[in-house]
């Protein structure tokens, strides 16, 4: 068994008069000692299902074990084993580094020399000593998401929950805090990540799960998930002329193309040898009339997998 499985998740919003399904049957399984991440646009479920795996909701439907425990049956004994730090984080702002690290030990039941202990380890290992007696209202981004993460493992938890840990981050500080997740890692603890941003996923992740529309569509190690996309990916940005024509039309019949996707002004192909098929393509484009503004021949990426599997870019998602 997983440190986290869930069977038939399912959970329901009420807005107004219509109800939303945030989460539609929702199987998983994470091994443990994984960097796991679950990558999809906001408002694919993300969220919802780590609350509901850190036990701050109940589902509606289904059932979810983490470390060993049931959510619905024994959420004490779930929250006793994992660190869950939000999107908003827990820090009070108005006290110091120190003061929260403090508080948040104790509250897991520390001794105090114990938690002063521990403290100070957390100071060290996240390199905060020098701003540790400073209100958090003077930290930056980046330091208080270092401060969110200390505060999340203060107990030494078997499992980590990251809810978005890099939204609205400068470069630099993602970068930063994607080496505190590594070191966690490292040093024995499981991590579950969500997250919009393809590169975090690709770079950090050990495996990944796929979640639109409140449903896992794909689930593999970032390897794994690209090596479906048999061959490379031929991406257009068509002209204006393009409506006047059923452009997929055009290429269903040339053996080298294995997959189209077009969404709007964009079509994609996966082809055999996109070295030998992209002058084939232009030349059955000139041919019909076809206008297009860029052209370009790539790998599969994580984004290519994602509008695979539900005809949509994340790219475009989130943007």
């Amino acid at each position: 068994m997983g440190i986290i499985e869930t069977n038939g998740l399912k959970k329901q919003f009420t807005a107004g008069k219509d109800v939303v399904e945030a989460l539609s049957g929702v199987d998983l399984s994470v091994s443990e000692g994984q960097i796991f991440g679950l990558l999809g646009p906001n408002g694919a479920g993300k969220t919802t299902l780590l609350r509901i795996l850190t036990t701050v909701m109940k589902p509606d439907a289904g059932d979810a074990t983490v470390v060993g425990h049931n959510v619905s049956t024994a959420p004490s004994a779930v929250r006793s084993a994992i660190g869950y730090v939000s999107q908003q984080g827990g820090a009070e702002v108005a006290a110091t580094g120190r003061e929260n690290l403090m508080l948040q030990a104790r509250l897991y039941g520390l001794e105090p020399r114990t938690a002063k202990k521990r403290v100070n380890e957390l100071l060290a290992t996240f390199e905060m000593e020098s701003i540790a007696d400073r209100v958090v209202q003077t930290y930056s981004g980046g330091q208080q998401r270092r401060l969110d993460l200390a505060m999340g493992i203060v107990h030494r938890p078997t499992l980590l929950f990251l809810d978005e840990p890099t939204v609205g981050l400068d470069p630099q500080s993602r970068a930063r805090v994607w080496d505190e997740v590594r070191m966690l890692h490292r040093n024995g603890t499981t991590v579950m990540l969500t997250t919009h941003y393809l590169d975090e996923a690709d770079v950090l992740c050990d495996c990944i799960a796929i979640i639109d529309y409140g449903q896992i569509v794909a689930q593999d190690t970032p390897v794994g998930l690209k090596r479906k996309i048999a061959g490379d990916v031929v991406r257009l940005e068509l002209g204006m002329n393009h409506h006047a024509y059923n452009i997929q039309d055009l290429f269903h019949s040339q053996l080298f193309v294995r997959e189209i996707k077009q969404e709007q002004e964009t079509l994609q192909l996966i082809v055999e040898e996109g070295e030998v098929a992209l002058p084939i393509i232009l030349r059955t484009l000139n041919e019909n009339g076809l206008d297009i503004r860029t052209i370009t021949l790539d790998r599969p990426s994580l984004d290519d997998v994602f509008l695979m599997q539900t005809g949509r870019s994340l790219r475009e998602e989130i943007s």
